[in-house]
């Protein structure tokens, strides 16, 4: 998996505290997966990762309410696409399929950095020039 470093070095020279903190969860577990991590742990990391992803998607909402933001409603299906591919995630370790994991974590980590360079730095700088 690509390292959070690499992320930032390529697409975002600095990442807001809340996205580098969401990038470290999926990294550990992803970490977790691939080490071999039990069950009950892998469990804990996808918690961790949910439960943070739907406060931090729940925050930049509502600043984008809060803003009159244009492009609330892609930026906002971006979020629940992600939620629903991390809830899948949960799914199929809940029934035993842990397995399954480790194949999407690539792809979640690559939405979130697209997410992040692209929805989320336009989100930015619209909130930088409408203060």
């Amino acid at each position: 998996m690509t390292s959070i470093a690499q992320f930032n070095a390529q697409a975002n020279k600095v990442t807001e505290r809340e996205h580098a903190e969401q990038l470290g969860l999926l990294q550990a577990l992803s970490d977790a997966v691939e080490c071999g991590a039990d069950a009950p742990e892998v469990g804990r990391q996808l918690d961790a990762l949910i439960a943070y992803s739907e406060a931090h998607f729940v925050s930049e909402e509502l600043l984008m309410r809060m803003k009159s933001y244009d492009d609330y409603e892609e930026h906002q299906e971006d979020h629940a696409q992600m939620l629903i591919q991390m809830r899948a995630m949960a799914a199929d370790h809940a029934a035993g399929r842990s397995a399954l994991i480790h194949g999407k974590l690539q792809g979640m980590f690559d939405f979130i950095c697209r997410h992040i360079a692209t929805r989320d730095k336009r989100l930015a700088d619209y909130v930088r020039t409408n203060q």
